[in-house]
């Protein structure tokens, strides 16, 4: 059996009650292909709201959650918080919260690890800077950001990676579909040289950059893409278009 699609959308730090509500609107209508698994993104105060108003068959992840269940952290939220809002996916390791909010890679890795074992399924994100990629890092810096939660996690089966080339992200600059193939490839070889060769077929690997209705056909087309992660065409009707990419 191969790997399934799978689309996530961003919102990232957008929308608020009737955005969200037109958007799941949107959403619900589709029509959505059935052999692509659609996850959203959703800003934490309307997880709720998203949840409630889209079908089933469409996943709601926060875009952030902590590494331990419950505590002394203010303005923080755990995994077995999503859980009681019966929200089923989480969003972690963005070049964002990397970038931003300087989380390092073994601190991803525990909210990846602990958000696996809350029963969440994650979005991992990793990806280079422009910087790393003109100085040839790119396999350096996607390989080690991969190993912090190789190291820690023992079970696959919840985890896609998404390979997000931070230079691709909101800059309307995409990496070309051979770029996106080769680094894909390359990730999937680290699996079967450092993992195995099981979760490495199994394994699903999101493009993460710029994804818009008019690249993605090309890139869905690659062998080793299995999806997107998409920030603002996330926003737009033109979703529909990169969810159905395979048909």
């Amino acid at each position: 059996m191969g790997r399934k699609f799978c689309v996530g959308g961003n919102w990232k730090m957008n929308g608020d009650k009737a955005s969200i509500t037109d958007l799941c609107k949107t959403l619900t209508t589709g029509p959505l292909s059935a052999d692509t698994e659609v996850v959203v993104g959703c800003p934490a105060p309307y997880l709720t709201l998203a949840r409630s108003q889209l079908p089933d068959s469409v996943g709601v992840a926060a875009q952030n959650c902590y590494k331990v269940a419950k505590g002394a952290f203010t303005g923080e939220i755990s995994p077995a918080m999503l859980k009681d809002l019966n929200i089923g996916w989480v969003i972690l390791g963005h070049s964002e919260r990397r970038a931003i909010f300087g989380e390092s890679d073994e601190l991803i890795a525990d909210k990846v690890v602990h958000a696996l074992a809350e029963g969440l399924k994650v979005i991992a994100c990793i990806g280079e800077t422009l910087q790393e990629r003109e100085a040839g890092q790119t396999e350096a810096v996607c390989f080690r950001q991969t190993k912090a939660i190789a190291d820690k996690v023992k079970d696959w089966s919840n985890v896609v990676i998404a390979y997000e080339p931070v230079w691709a992200i909101g800059t309307g600059k995409t990496a070309t579909p051979e770029q996106a193939q080769e680094v894909h490839a390359a990730l999937r070889k680290w699996f079967t040289d450092n993992v195995s060769a099981d979760v490495a077929g199994a394994i699903r690997i999101q493009y993460g950059g710029s994804v818009t209705a008019a690249n993605c056909r090309e890139l869905a087309a690659k062998p080793d893409i299995d999806g997107f992660l998409v920030g603002g065409a996330s926003l737009k009707p033109e979703f529909i278009q990169i969810v159905n990419a395979r048909q």
